[in-house]
């Protein structure tokens, strides 16, 4: 790409937006030129705002105003790091006033015009903007959990999945901030988190346009980052642990999604200690964008278990929406209409994104 991208970020005090930041700050496609966020930090310099996540504030956002998400400002491309609630109404309303809405809010992703993505699953599923009634566009990455549940099974859906449990042990980071009481998060585990179990299951299939049974628990358990999922999983033919363990380790995932910069160099990496993955020790492989796997040992009810972890922060949020951003170029390259080239002030997005 011949020069980089404006972009903004909504919902830029949040640790999601926060995250987006650090990992924006060094792309080589994409540079942060507006912010947005609620009217309590509207006006304000973005250095003048708490930050609250492990990596430096990026230099370059420090001067920027924060302003407030109105729709026909800011740049056409967009990340969402905003509530479901707000998503609601506001990311439609950015969409049509010609915006590319990257977004990480539940609100629209069971649409069936909107793209729910995992790049190395299903990328063609980001054709689903041609539907849309925007001359912008929205496009979503799945909750945290359903990402690093689909990238354990999308190897092995060649088997036939007939049947998956899974129980989430959650991060306290994925509440947010300031995200569980701490006389409830020290030495508890709490077992509800709302409205995950569903999205997990629901968006789960989406993703794997399947059709078997599966069952979720989610749990909020004290760790600072790193969701663990503890899966059970039936197919539909006979599977040994050997086959398992090479659609795992063989899995690159699709062609278009090993063409982009924030892709890891593997999806999936397969642990062999009986006592990985651990969020302290694995959270952060593949500069928290590979999801680990171990424990894989025979089920007495379905077929066989394993474990698997992925970061929440990175994996499961900021790290997917850029990923998603970078397909969503490569197939605006390609001749899809993502986003509508139409609504870029100055050069065509489409023009930049085939230089």
């Amino acid at each position: 790409m011949s020069a980089p991208l404006d972009v903004g970020v909504i919902g830029a005090t949040g640790l999601v937006g926060q995250h987006l930041l650090a990992r924006l700050a060094r792309h080589p496609w994409f540079r942060v030129r507006w912010v947005a966020a609620s009217e309590r930090s509207a006006g304000r310099l973005y250095g003048e705002l708490p930050w609250r996540i492990e990596a430096e504030r990026p230099a370059g956002v420090e001067a920027l105003r924060v302003d407030t998400p109105v729709p026909g400002r800011g740049p056409q491309l967009l990340f969402s790091a905003l509530d479901a609630a707000t998503a609601a109404d506001l990311e439609p309303a950015l969409a049509a006033a010609g915006h590319t809405v990257i977004s990480n809010a539940s609100a629209h992703r069971l649409r069936e015009d909107v793209p729910l993505i995992v790049p190395e699953i299903n990328a063609g599923a980001i054709d689903l903007v041609d539907r849309q009634p925007w001359s912008g566009a929205l496009i979503t990455n799945p909750n945290c959990s359903t990402i690093f549940l689909t990238l354990a099974l999308a190897p092995l859906a060649a088997f036939g999945l007939k049947a998956v449990t899974v129980t989430t042990l959650q991060a306290l980071s994925g509440a947010g901030y300031p995200g569980v009481a701490g006389l409830d998060a020290i030495n508890n585990v709490v077992p509800f988190i709302a409205g995950e179990e569903e999205k997990i299951e629901r968006e789960t299939l989406k993703i794997l346009d399947a059709r078997f049974a599966i069952s979720a628990q989610a749990t909020r358990v004290p760790v600072a980052h790193g969701h663990t999922e503890m899966v059970s999983v039936a197919f539909d033919q006979r599977v040994t642990a050997a086959d398992v363990r090479h659609a795992w380790q063989t899995f690159a995932g699709d062609a278009r999604s090993r063409e982009l910069p924030s892709a890891p160099p593997a999806p999936l990496q397969v642990l062999d200690e009986d006592n990985r993955p651990q969020p302290r020790l694995d959270v952060d492989k593949g500069g928290g964008m590979t999801v680990t796997i171990g424990r894989l040992r025979p089920c007495g009810v379905l077929d066989w278990r394993f474990a698997a972890l992925g970061h929440n922060l990175v994996r499961g949020a900021a790290g997917a929406a850029i990923l998603n951003a970078e397909l969503a170029v490569i197939s605006c390259r390609d001749g899809v209409r993502v986003p509508d080239a139409r609504a870029v002030a100055g050069a065509s997005f489409a023009a930049a994104a085939r230089a």
